[in-house]
């Protein structure tokens, strides 16, 4: 049939009064389609296009056409699509309105590789287009550092702030590395040579984020993944030696214990999640993490140093073995001058000396680490963040709990460690008669294998005696016995909240658990509760998500318990709740309004969540650990997040916390010192080693008093 007779077939008929005006429009088109070849045609489906489909990218769909040009689409043989009258209902038109997915239009880049390797170089090594168009540019300067990191063969940091998307880059640049193109082209042949050549990829990660990182892989590259977690360990590694997988996550305890088969393969990159687990040089984990064959190390965290700068030293000795030094050379060179020129009445010499240190010390962690913060890389995509300090007065019951505390002989002890000892010798208290406390409420209970104490003495019940401290400046009744503990644990708390409540006691309800919902609930004898009770009314009634994070998980019952009573609608996420149900619990609250609070434990909850959807962060007890809290407030101020998020540190006032809260900012300014550069003023006089902590005391009992 001619070109022609076609046209002339495909005429309406005009004695037709039952053509509708759609059907003639759609056949009129047509024949100026045919007549016009500069129409573009649909896209083949291609395996590229598909994979840019599943990834939501809005440029993989046709692009929309004008209403005064209807669009018609047609095959390779210029023929109409059998479907074409189904095309001309504007709802059945799905690519006409795209569902912008995770990225918008505004965030995506070229399309267009990210070349890696240098010019002339061969095999090219480049970021695929279909990844490299939804990276941020600081993103693409981090899929850059890593690769040159692996180009000279050893190891380093990418230290950026939590949620400037450290996984995506990490994605990125092994996909560049692999030559993994996004396409479907996957034949098992010959991913079973690229994996021989290279070395599989091993990612150690808490287990919180394993089916983070592998949804992130489905979704961004098309990496064959195996989870060596669970009770399928040997299958997976029988897969692993017959080079059927490309890229092993496994989690922090799985290698701990498993880690002597692991470290047997011959692992092209071995990345840590969270490499800060990497801190201490006598632990299991460090020493397993140790055993890896490879030099190319590669360490992703938000905070690189937590606590002291000797776990700087650990942490790049793991990723680049002797970049800094010896540890002796650096505890001498770096250590001790950064300590003692921050001190605040540190002679004009040692702040000269220590700042020398420092800008040596940074220029020479720049080679290893790539550290950016949110506010010097997507600031201007968020709305900031406030932090906020709250001073709680206790209530009257809890100051004098708190006051009954202190005068313990336990708690006398160490405020008079130093004093000269009553039987006229020259030594101190805690050196001669003082140094053992038969007639106090915890030390007998440690101590109740040897009566006449241990060698620490009697600095063994520092710890205990704070904990204590602590959990009567939150709540009275987590000083009581817990259920869950043994006998013996349960009867040396009950007889110590006898002595603390005194005369108190039958307003708490005796020295036993309390199971009244009423009593739980009352906000009276709490002064956090009382706070937290007045903002959340204004939070909620403003229409205010808040993430309430709790170190205890007892506080957390009780929390959730006041909740229930005000009635608000809440989830609650903590480390019993399920591995595979908290991503679940997590995307509920996200997309439900109904869900106003969201009770989280500090230490299952500070990683992997992402809670954009709330714009109120309130710290229930602060942590000695900085770093923990930080990780609490950056489940909500990350990438995403629309509103302005406000912080909210609960401190009860005259107590422990103050301390607790002072020590915080004594470890984050070293960390903002030796890993920044940064110039910070002067605060404190005492210098962070093992005995600082001890004079808590004597500034918590003036405090109080």
């Amino acid at each position: 049939m001619s070109l022609h007779s076609f046209k002339e077939a495909l005429k309406p008929c005009r004695n037709s009064s039952s053509l509708t005006s759609s059907t003639i429009q759609s056949q009129s088109s047509l024949t100026q389609t045919l007549e016009d070849p500069t129409i573009p045609r649909k896209p083949p489906k291609s395996s590229l296009s598909q994979q840019l489909l599943r990834l939501q990218d809005p440029l993989s769909l046709p692009p929309i056409q004008p209403q005064s040009q209807p669009k018609q689409t047609h095959d390779q043989n210029g023929m109409e699509d059998e479907n074409d009258e189904k095309d001309d209902d504007p709802e059945s038109l799905d690519y006409e309105k795209p569902k912008v997915g995770l990225f918008e239009f505004d965030r995506i880049g070229p399309y267009e590789p990210l070349v890696l390797s240098s010019e002339g170089e061969f095999p090219v090594i480049q970021v695929p287009a279909s990844i490299n168009c939804r990276l941020l540019e600081h993103q693409r300067e981090g899929v850059k550092f890593l690769y040159n990191l692996y180009k000279n063969n050893h190891g380093g940091i990418l230290g950026d702030d939590m949620g400037l998307g450290k996984t995506i880059q990490t994605i990125a640049f092994l996909a560049a590395v692999f030559g993994n193109d996004g396409d479907c082209m996957d034949s098992t042949l010959l991913k079973k040579n690229q994996t021989a050549e290279r070395g599989p990829v091993l990612i150690v990660c808490p287990s919180s984020v394993i089916h983070n990182w592998e949804s992130e892989f489905s979704k961004w590259a098309n990496f064959s993944v195996a989870v060596y977690h669970g009770a399928n360990r040997d299958l997976v590694y029988d897969k692993l030696e017959a080079h059927e997988v490309e890229i092993l996550i496994t989690s922090f305890d799985t290698y701990r214990i498993c880690g002597s088969q692991l470290s047997e393969v011959n692992w092209e990159i071995v990345i840590v999640d969270e490499a800060h687990r990497l801190k201490n040089e006598k632990s299991k984990l460090y020493i397993a993490c140790l055993e890896f064959k490879t030099l190319k190390r590669i360490g992703l965290t938000g905070t690189v140093m937590q606590n002291k700068i000797m776990e700087l030293f650990n942490l790049f000795d793991w990723v680049a073995p002797g970049s800094l030094g010896t540890r002796e050379h650096f505890r001498e060179f770096y250590d001790e001058p950064l300590k003692h020129g921050q001190r605040s009445t540190a002679p004009e010499r040692f702040v000269r000396v220590a700042d020398e240190r420092k800008q040596h010390l940074v220029a020479l962690l720049h080679k290893y680490m790539l550290r950016r913060t949110k506010e010097e890389t997507i600031g201007h995509l968020m709305m900031g963040k406030e932090d906020n300090v709250i001073f709680c007065a206790m209530s009257e019951l809890q100051k004098r709990v708190y006051r009954r505390m202190l005068q313990l002989p336990d708690i006398q002890c160490l405020i008079n460690k130093d004093r000269p000892c009553s039987c006229g010798s020259p030594l101190t208290q805690a050196e001669c008669c003082k140094r053992t406390v038969p007639d106090g409420k915890i030390w007998p209970y440690l101590h109740k294998e040897n009566p006449d104490g241990c060698d620490s003495c009697p600095f063994c019940i520092v710890l205990p005696c704070l904990i204590k401290l602590q959990q009567i400046s939150n709540h009275l009744e987590l000083i009581k016995p817990n259920p869950k503990d043994d006998p013996d644990k349960q009867k040396k708390d009950a007889e110590f909240a006898s002595a603390v409540f005194g005369t108190d006691i039958n307003l708490v309800g005796g020295n036993t658990q309390n199971e009244s919902f009423m009593g739980l609930s009352d906000v009276k004898h709490c002064g956090k509760m009382r706070a937290l009770e007045k903002f959340l009314f204004s939070w909620i009634s403003c229409g205010d998500k808040v993430l309430l994070f709790s170190y205890s998980v007892r506080m957390l019952d009780i929390l959730e318990k006041f909740l229930i009573r005000k009635g608000y609608c809440f989830s609650r996420l903590d480390g019993s709740t399920p591995t595979n149900l908290r991503q679940s619990i997590v995307d509920d609250f996200n997309s439900s309004p109904s869900k106003q609070v969201f009770l989280i434990s500090t230490r299952a909850g500070g990683l992997g969540l992402n809670l954009v959807s709330a714009n109120r962060v309130v710290i229930f007890d602060p942590s000695w650990n900085p770093a923990q809290d930080l990780q609490a407030q950056d489940r909500s101020f990350r990438f995403g997040q629309k509103r302005h998020v406000v912080v909210f540190r609960f401190l009860s006032a005259g107590s422990l916390d103050e301390l607790v809260y002072s020590r915080q900012v004594y470890k984050q300014q070293l960390s903002n010192i030796v890993v920044s550069g940064k110039m910070e003023k002067r605060y404190f006089e005492g210098v962070q080693v093992d005995k600082l902590i001890f004079f808590c005391f004597s500034f918590v009992l003036e405090l109080c008093y």
